[in-house]
């Protein structure tokens, strides 16, 4: 027998970069631990008491989320774990920094809230080692296609059940749960409804894309192939129209879409997705009163509240031109300003751009943009066509969410009412979004693996066993 390996496959792979992921997460906790200085020398003119453990705290949950990651997903992308630490730690440090505005921090708003959000910070940092320990092989998700969109369908509508489902600031996206508080259910149907959408792809994508006609530059698919868009296009309406989450049907509808032009490679679909969003978003609004208060907001930011006074969207504005280039300085704003909640979670970029500047926004959105480009890179990268869908699902629905939440605090969009993940208040998204990264990395390291080496002879490869 011939002894010459006949697969083009290489068994060298890359590099695992571990070390230089320790190396950027001492960074990722360091600058966040010097921005936690900072806003106490500008309030008090002295370093905060909290700041030994705060720093001692990120730095612990960062290192042993490096040793899983080293452990168990040695060649996993080195830059993931890095940038999600430095987002969290910095949203700690600014929701910290607005608990010491005694207008925002009221017993009737919820008291100071970075306490909170570092102990769901840490329920996150769980969920992520429990995904990296128990999900060896990313493709076992493709099994359960189905029970992943009964259980997302489940998810979203728990918030309609009464006594289970509350009403916060005119949405029903909330559920009260004794003796763990209140959580927002979509947050994690986003990533399980991904899963879905991955798996129902992989056996639909061929006619999706093959079984189709022309007409005027477009592909047309058949009639029964466009059923499930506008099934899933119709259950994001009911859920705006039921639960009045405007965040949630876009980011549904729209990471349906990019999923389906990933797995077909047709324009069409985007064509055909934004007809139906911006059809579906002006039907909703011409008779939903919260909707219609937003976009009204958005249309006319300087125009008079219902109060009388200055709405929030005018005095974002008023932030960001605060702010200029540079910024006020960390702990030197007027967020208290930005009434409720709204400070800590919709419009925590506003602090941004009133405390950083310019250029501290823009470095802020560089970060998500990085996290953004490692997730679609992996999805390059994997082998498999499941791992492909499953990573750039899981980066478009982070990459939708950062559009949604920028765009409405910047006045690109209306606000929506989602969070900035890992950067703004909620329990639910921090945990949710360390579920995700852990998602990714697992397909990264799949797919930056190196191959087995071949074996020594035709009759040895006969008796290889192949793991699926």
């Amino acid at each position: 027998m011939s002894s010459t390996s006949n697969t083009t496959v290489s068994t060298g792979g890359l590099p695992s970069r571990r070390n230089t992921e320790l190396a950027m997460l001492v960074f990722a906790v360091l600058l966040p631990v010097l921005a936690y200085a900072n806003v106490g020398l500008a309030k008090d003119e002295s370093l905060p008491a909290g700041m030994a453990g705060y720093g001692l705290g990120l730095g612990l949950l960062a290192g042993v989320m490096h040793l899983v990651v080293r452990r168990w997903a040695p060649y996993a992308d080195p830059l993931l774990l890095p940038v999600a630490v430095l987002l969290n730690g910095m949203g700690l440090v600014l929701i910290w920094r607005l608990d010491q505005e005694p207008t925002i921090t009221t017993d009737s708003l919820g008291g100071p809230m970075a306490p909170n959000q570092l102990l769901w910070s840490t329920v996150g940092v769980a969920l992520f080692i429990l995904v990296l320990l128990f999900l060896k092989d990313h493709r076992i998700l493709q099994r359960y296609t189905y029970i992943s969109m009964v259980v997302a369908l489940v998810l979203l509508v728990m918030p309609l059940v009464p006594g289970l489902g509350k009403n916060v600031n005119g949405a029903r996206i909330w559920v009260s749960l004794p003796g763990v508080g209140s959580l927002q259910p979509a947050e994690f149907a986003k990533i399980i409804i991904v899963v879905f959408f991955s798996g129902y792809l992989m056996v639909k994508r061929d006619a999706l894309a093959l079984a189709s006609r022309r007409f005027m530059g477009l592909y047309l698919p058949r009639g029964r192939d466009l059923g499930p868009i506008l099934v899933v296009w119709a259950i994001s309406l009911m859920i705006l129209v039921l639960e009045t989450d405007l965040g949630t049907s876009l980011l549904f509808f729209g990471v349906f879409v990019i999923m389906l032009y990933i797995a077909t490679e047709r324009t069409s679909w985007i064509v055909f997705g934004l007809l139906l969003s911006v059809g579906g978003a002006v039907f909703v609004a011409s008779f939903n009163s919260h909707v219609k208060t937003r976009v009204d907001q958005w249309l006319d930011p300087l125009a008079l509240a219902s109060n009388g006074g200055v709405t929030e969207s005018a005095q974002v504005m008023y932030s960001f031109g605060s702010g200029g280039l540079f910024g006020s300085g960390l702990g030197q704003g007027f967020s208290r300003l930005i009434g409720g909640i709204g400070a800590k979670s919709d419009y925590i970029l506003a602090t941004v751009g009133e405390e950083l500047g310019l250029a501290g926004m823009m470095a802020i959105i560089l970060l998500y943009a990085l996290l953004i480009e490692r997730g679609f890179r992996t999805a390059l990268a994997a082998r498999d066509p499941f791992g492909k869908l499953l990573a750039g699902g899981l980066t478009a629905v982070f990459a939708l969410q950062i559009f949604v939440v920028a765009g409405g605090v910047t006045g690109v969009i209306p606000l929506t009412g989602m969070t900035m993940p890992f950067l703004a208040q909620g329990g639910s998204s921090v945990i949710a979004n360390w579920a995700l990264i852990a998602l990714l990395l697992r397909i990264s390291d799949t797919a930056r693996k190196p191959a087995p080496a071949p074996a020594p002879s035709l009759d040895a490869e006969e008796t290889q066993v192949v793991r699926a």
